[in-house]
């Protein structure tokens, strides 16, 4: 059973900063795409921005240029960077492991992010 557990979801000021992580343990495999979506009251959890294992990164058009993916596979942690946080990023953020080895993708219990105007 792989287990996801996120960090650094904070109160922020917009034009902020803030970086997410999260890291992932007991993968018997290799974890093959990462991502990071978030998700408000009333609203379908939404992709922010994902990352293969290879690096290859994908955003929402919502946050291009501002956001960044990155991930560290010795670790088995992916990282978003979120720059010039706006209020409209105000989310719960969760991210997701996908590892095709067992056909199984993983969720962490998620981090709230809260950008004041």
């Amino acid at each position: 059973q792989v287990q996801l557990v996120e960090s650094g979801g904070d109160l922020v000021q917009a034009g902020g900063s803030l970086r997410l992580s999260c890291a992932a343990s007991g993968s018997r495999f290799n974890i093959d795409d990462m991502g990071w979506y978030r998700q408000t009251p009333g609203k379908q959890r939404e992709l922010v921005a994902s990352i293969t294992r290879g690096g290859t990164t994908t955003y929402a058009d919502s946050v291009k240029g501002r956001f960044t993916i990155s991930r560290d596979n010795a670790k088995n942690t992916v990282y978003l960077q979120m720059n010039n946080l706006k209020p409209e990023d105000t989310a719960v953020y969760y991210c997701n492991a996908d590892v095709r080895a067992v056909a199984t993708v993983y969720w962490g219990q998620g981090t709230q992010v809260t950008v004041s105007s």
